[in-house]
């Protein structure tokens, strides 16, 4: 890449710094694979829905097969209110940045779905114990961008932090649109245009060689807080579109019906090499794996690639059960996908070396609704009845289905929780908030394809001191491939 590009691509996101020093995160994402082990992990805990009158936390797992505290949680810093509902997570600095040496990933972005605050957690001074830095009041937001339930954050190039925000105070939908937070945290503005919301909110990828930043859709807060009803997306409650905002300067420029296939689309990862114009998006009511890519005009478009085909079922609420595919990612070189059927239980793994066609070279069985031992059964096309397997791990049965996934940078080892949102969790999945979540890792095999479970890892989130707690999202203190972002 000519040096006049890279120093252009510096100025149009903010900085005119030279690359020649190295800040935080890789330079390239074949460079991140080749870091180190990761020894902890950060993951989002909640009380928020359970019953439990207790603050959400963040809790440290300890991940490394060497320490005496492998496969445990060694720290949970406690949030100071109630009723936050922390849920994803996000860094002050990552790869984006890594051109600029004063750039520092010291601080994780936390924000509480349901309470609005956004937390800001120190994870450098001492990173088996990250300590509370700032909070960033609902009030605050409200006030000068009439922005709530902030989601998604991911950092920039300019010091600033991007987080999507599903909807107004009120819940609705149509006050959805981008936080902008400057480098401490301070509120600034709406990063959308006025009048360039989004119809609904979720996650978002930016892609700046490409101009482009694309955002998902999931649906009303004042409904998907609730719980899930079918009613509300024939009501209009819940999205099926992709935004594609001109970057950086926050206009929509092409809205991208999905239709019946695209009900639900919520992650989205563009490859990680920047200099590929082609990503997916994960659909999950439609249960569709969908490929997005550019066009010679400058426009969208898209394809299903995959389609997880509905169950028949018997003693469900509905005569077909749809796998629910709630979270994807992609391998740092961009050789596979993963992603999990919430409903169904399992998670696969396909290769993506010709991004249009994907090939199924693995897929096991974690949990979902039709275990052995479930009421709920699939009915064949003969007619006649079967059930998964599900395997136990240190003699413990697993609980719910695969929901939130990370992948090593290494890409060799997946680690997967089950909690979706608590309001779902307790509709789909009760037991949930009686016997709590749990974090699994899977042993991958990056040659010939394959998950395997490994039998000496299991974090029980039954056992925490303060009852049962629901495990969501998972981060590395170094960054990982659903966090950093190439550019």
């Amino acid at each position: 890449m000519a040096t006049e590009t890279v120093l252009a691509t510096a100025v149009s996101n903010g900085r005119s710094k030279g690359c020649c020093k190295s800040g935080p995160g890789y330079a390239t994402p074949l460079a991140a694979m080749a870091g180190p082990r990761e020894k902890l992990i950060y993951l989002t805990a909640l009380y928020s829905g359970t019953g439990r009158d207790k603050p959400d936390y963040l809790a440290t797992v300890d991940v490394d097969p060497n320490s005496p505290t492998y496969s445990s949680v060694i720290h949970r810093l406690k949030m100071p209110y109630i009723g936050d509902e922390l849920h994803h997570t996000g860094w002050n600095s990552c790869s984006s940045c890594h051109g600029d040496a004063s750039a520092d990933r010291r601080y994780l972005v936390l924000p509480g779905l349901i309470s609005g605050r956004i937390y800001a957690i120190d994870t450098k001074t001492d990173p088996k114990a990250p300590s509370l830095y700032k909070v960033v009041e609902p009030e605050e937001i409200a006030k000068k961008t009439g922005l709530a339930f902030p989601h998604t954050s991911h950092c920039l190039a300019s010091g600033d932090m991007l987080v999507s925000c599903l909807g107004d105070k009120e819940g609705n939908a149509k006050g959805n649109g981008f936080l902008l937070l400057d480098s401490d945290f301070n509120v600034k503005s709406r990063w959308d245009k006025p009048g360039h919301g989004p119809l609904f909110g979720y996650d978002f990828w930016y892609q700046p060689r490409f101009k482009t930043m694309i955002s998902t859709s999931w649906g009303a807060p004042k409904a998907f807080s609730k719980g899930f009803n079918l009613q509300h997306v024939a009501d209009g409650l819940y999205g099926s579109h992709l935004h594609i905002y001109k970057w950086p300067e926050g206009e929509m420029k092409q809205i991208i019906d999905l239709g019946n296939t695209g009900l639900l689309p919520l992650e989205i990862r563009f490859l990680h090499d920047p200099s590929k114009d082609t990503g997916y998006v994960g659909s999950a009511l439609s249960s569709n794996m969908i490929r997005f890519f550019k066009n010679s005009d400058d426009t969208w478009s898209h394809e299903v690639v995959i389609s997880v085909k509905p169950l028949k079922v018997e003693n469900w609420i509905l005569p077909e059960m749809p796998g629910l595919i709630t979270d994807f990612l992609i391998s740092l070189d961009d050789r596979f996908f993963y992603f999990v059927n919430w409903l169904h239980g399992d998670i696969r793994q396909y290769n993506i070396e010709d991004p249009k066609n994907p090939v199924l070279t693995g897929q096991i069985w974690v949990g979902g609704l039709l275990q052995k031992g479930s009421p709920y059964k699939a009915v064949g096309e003969d007619g006649n009845t079967y059930q998964f397997d599900v395997p136990q791990i240190k003699g413990k049965s697993l609980r719910a289905g695969p929901q939130m996934i990370q992948l090593s940078l290494d890409g060799k080892r997946l680690y997967a929780t089950n909690s979706l949102f608590s309001a779902w969790d307790r509709q789909f999945y009760p037991e949930l908030m009686d016997k709590g979540s749990h974090i699994i890792q899977i042993d991958v095999d990056t040659d010939k394809g394959g998950l395997t479970i490994n039998p000496d890892f299991f974090v029980d989130f039954g056992d925490e001191p303060d009852g049962p707690a629901l495990a969501h999202e998972m981060r590395y203190p170094g960054g990982d491939c659903t966090s950093d972002i190439w550019i």
